[in-house]
Order: structure tokens, then C-alpha cells, then sequence
């Protein structure tokens, strides 16, 4: 019997950049924060309502949806910016956006009857951002001028 011999090799293990990482981080928040909202339209009674023009308590308008993509649109902003701001603005950014969030997305689960299903959804909302928090607080740092660019 012929034996094989099998080596073993360590997988290559790339480090991420910061910036790939929070938009990465911002991607899977825009498919929680989306699909969430899209789950919800299978709770008994949201699309009778949606059909007569209530959502939750307020009457669909204009306004409400604008208001709405307003929101939607600063989590999907965040994925370009944190690819392509500035090292210090987009650590800044990053902290004060995802630590806004962190209530906002506590906030959607308040008064809802499904408490499992909200409550899972936010959790994992701010799981997210709190990798975003993370990765934007710990970025790493060169010798230079404000840590944006190495030095000469």
C-alpha cells in the first residue's frame, strides 16, 4: 500500500483594510435595516394597511417617504463615504453616524408586538454597528500628519 503524503499549509490571511471593513460593515447594516422592514410586510394586516394609506400610525404621503428615504439613505451613503473619505473624516464620520443609529435602530423596535422578531433585528442591527464603532476606533495609525498620511 502506497502511502501519500499530505502537507499542510497555512492559509494566506490578507489583512482588510479599515476602509473595506466599515463598508463591508455598512453592507450587511443596509441588508439587516432593508430585509427587516421587508420580513414585516408578512405581520398580519401591514399591507391591508399599506393598501388604505397607513403606515404604522401615520397616513403615506409624500413627506412621510421622503422622510423615509432620508433615513434609508444615510446607512447606504456611509458604504461610499467610508470608502472614500479622508482616514480622519471617515473615522470621525463613522463614529458619530454609527453611534447614531445605535437608538434609532432601538428605537423601530418600541412599541411593536413582535417582540422576538423586532427584537432579534435590532439586535443584530447593533451588533453591526458596534463592529463599525470598533473598526473606526481602533483604526490603525501611522506616524505622520494627523495619522492621514505617512510621514515624508
Amino acid at each position: 500500500m502506497m502511502r501519500t503524503r499530505h502537507t499542510t499549509t497555512t492559509l494566506e490571511d490578507q489583512r482588510i483594510p479599515v476602509r473595506a471593513k466599515l463598508a463591508a460593515a455598512w453592507t450587511s447594516f443596509m441588508f439587516l435595516y432593508v430585509y427587516v422592514d421587508i420580513l414585516a410586510f408578512f405581520k398580519p394586516g401591514v399591507i391591508d394597511d399599506i393598501l388604505v394609506g397607513v403606515v404604522w400610525e401615520f397616513d403615506i404621503s409624500q413627506t412621510l417617504l421622503i422622510a423615509f428615504l432620508a433615513l434609508l439613505a444615510i446607512p447606504i451613503l456611509m458604504v461610499v463615504l467610508s470608502m472614500t473619505l479622508p482616514a480622519r473624516a471617515n473615522r470621525i464620520t463613522n463614529l458619530i453616524v454609527a453611534s447614531v443609529q445605535i437608538p434609532f435602530a432601538a428605537f423601530n423596535a418600541v412599541g411593536e408586538s413582535w417582540t422576538y422578531f423586532y427584537g432579534l433585528g435590532v439586535t443584530l442591527e447593533v451588533i453591526v454597528l458596534a463592529l463599525i464603532l470598533r473598526y473606526a476606533w481602533t483604526w490603525p495609525r501611522t506616524v505622520g500628519d494627523h495619522g492621514d498620511q505617512p510621514g515624508p
